[in-house]
């Protein structure tokens, strides 16, 4: 499996009672295409594309980048990876926390909370409410 382009980030736990949940979704700030097999990012500032700011996932990197089209959860991503590589739970969450904070901290990927439909030991990989915060 490859490793991420991006690495490491911190996580709070889903609440209890209301079931709050941290989800990631791409910014709305740039532009991705797939080119041979990677993905780049470009940020858009201004209506202008930042060349200078260009970035470039990996096939893990860009699975995990496909899979936030819609909101997605921890675990949902954690699976992701685990079914599209058939590696350790533990490898793939690394991977993935990794991948989470380097795109965090480009501001490539953003974290909302959301409330979740789910028990508090689930994988993730059910249906989500959106509670409609940014």
């Amino acid at each position: 499996m490859d490793i991420p382009l991006l690495r490491k980030t911190e996580f709070v736990a889903v609440q209890s009672g209301s079931q709050l949940e941290q989800v990631y979704v791409r910014s709305q700030s740039v532009v991705a295409r797939r080119v041979a097999g990677e993905t780049l990012i470009v940020p858009v500032r201004g209506k202008v594309g930042d060349l200078a700011s260009i970035y470039s996932f990996n096939q893990t990197g860009s699975l995990i980048w496909q899979s936030m089209e819609s909101p997605r959860c921890l675990a949902q991503l954690v699976y992701a990876v685990e079914q599209e590589y058939e590696v350790a739970h533990e490898r793939a969450e690394q991977d993935v926390k990794e991948f989470l904070h380097d795109t965090l901290s480009a501001g490539l990927i953003e974290l909302r909370e959301q409330v979740s439909m789910l028990g508090p030991h689930s994988s993730g990989q059910g249906a989500l409410q959106s509670a409609g915060s940014q």
